[in-house]
């Protein structure tokens, strides 16, 4: 079971990790697929510094706990994703819904469960 959860969280983490990257190098590309309109050259730099930064340091953090079945580099990714959850519920109850609400929101809650599982299978490190 260990050694599945490592591979699955390793796929998380490869997962976005890609994602991370192909907002520091594609942003154009990422905005249309994340549904985000930046504007001018901050909107740019900020897609280029935040969504990598979000992105990236979960993928890495998922990939550390997954590399070493330890479940202490799990909380990163797990907090992050929560919030995000978090943040989506809250759009929801103040702003409504689209077509695209639920699939991320699946994606996420899917995720948050395989690192969930992941960090009990892994157990207490010594």
């Amino acid at each position: 079971m260990k050694r599945t959860m490592q591979i699955l969280v390793g796929m998380v983490g490869l997962l976005n990790f890609l994602i991370g990257l192909g907002f520091l190098f594609n942003p154009s590309k990422m905005a249309t697929e994340f549904a985000l309109s930046p504007l001018g050259t901050q909107g740019m730099a900020t897609m280029r510094a935040d969504f990598p930064a979000f992105f990236l340091t979960g993928a890495i953090f998922s990939l550390i706990g997954a590399w070493r079945a330890d479940r202490t580099p799990l909380m990163v990714p797990l907090m992050l994703l929560t919030f995000a959850l978090f943040g989506r519920f809250v759009s929801i109850a103040l702003d409504g819904t689209a077509p695209t609400t639920v699939q991320p929101m699946i994606i996420e809650a899917a995720m948050i469960g395989l690192l969930g599982l992941a960090y009990r299978s892994f157990g207490k490190q010594a």
